[in-house]
């Protein structure tokens, strides 16, 4: 019996390790097309972008949560200033990373944005090894060092010290950090919710700045044009729901060799 139980304990630990492992790539395979899609979004600029895809994230997650009726967990948030504190350091750091990727690939950087995510994975292995004590198996020791020579021999032959890539790399590696840490007391879509809230004033802000400024695009040609800035939320949200449901299943170092899936698609 005992050894029977065990059986179908690890039969259900590596279903929901697959289970993370699929949500993982479709994640990074939506990634690797995203600089396509934001080429579409112009004239609008990256600032315009990232408030745009903070506040429909925001509208497309407290919509679900609204339909579900599912909003007691907030009081769990606001008043515990741990999971407060980690919410709100996760949505700085996606939002940080947002308008660093944004702003690299509307100014035809798009090279750069994919070197920042080829050093990624490496970055977030480190993490994980170092950090969370997780340990790797010969061949995904094989594929690291793979992929650190690829990434040491790209970042040489750029040029020079490729600063985007690096913030690239380094912030939405601690992103995955805070969503492994908020995968034990958030669900995906209560995590995203309350980032997206925190980053909500700063978007704020950042539209009404544009607007005395005279910058803002989200009138240009509608309705093709409104809807397709909206439709950024939307799929921001899917996608980083789907990292999240990732985070919560796989380990990190995990995480870090699927985020190689991105840089491969975006890459000349």
């Amino acid at each position: 019996m005992t050894d029977l139980s065990a059986s179908d304990g690890q039969d259900a630990r590596g279903h929901i390790e697959r289970q993370g492992t699929v949500y993982g790539a479709a994640a990074y395979a939506i990634w690797g097309v995203f600089p396509l899609y934001f080429h579409l979004l112009a004239p609008a600029g990256a600032w315009e972008i990232l408030a745009h895809r903070i506040l429909w994230t925001l509208l497309f997650c407290a919509a679900v949560l609204a339909f579900r009726r599912e909003f007691a967990w907030s009081r769990s948030v606001v008043g515990n200033p741990r999971v407060l504190g980690a919410v709100t350091l996760a949505g700085l750091l996606i939002g940080v990373n947002w308008v660093i990727y944004v702003a690299a690939v509307v100014g035809h950087h798009v090279t750069e944005a994919s070197l920042g995510y080829f050093l990624n994975p490496i970055v977030t292995v480190a993490i994980g090894v170092v950090v969370l004590r997780e340990r790797l198996r010969s061949l995904q020791w094989l594929a690291v060092a793979i992929g650190l020579t690829a990434g040491v021999y790209l970042t040489i032959d750029f040029g020079r010290p490729p600063w985007i890539a690096f913030s690239l790399a380094f912030s939405f590696a601690l992103y995955g950090l805070m969503k492994k840490h908020l995968g034990t007391s958030l669900g995906a879509f209560q995590s995203l919710t309350s980032e997206t809230a925190v980053l909500a004033p700063i978007a704020l802000v950042i539209l009404v700045w544009l607007g005395t400024r005279g910058q803002t695009n989200f009138t240009v040609d509608p309705p093709g044009h409104p809807l397709l800035l909206a439709a950024a939320g939307v799929v921001t949200a899917i996608t980083l729901l789907l990292f999240a449901a990732a985070a919560r299943r796989v380990r990190l170092v995990t995480i870090g060799l699927l985020q190689f899936l991105t840089p491969v698609l975006q890459l000349p």
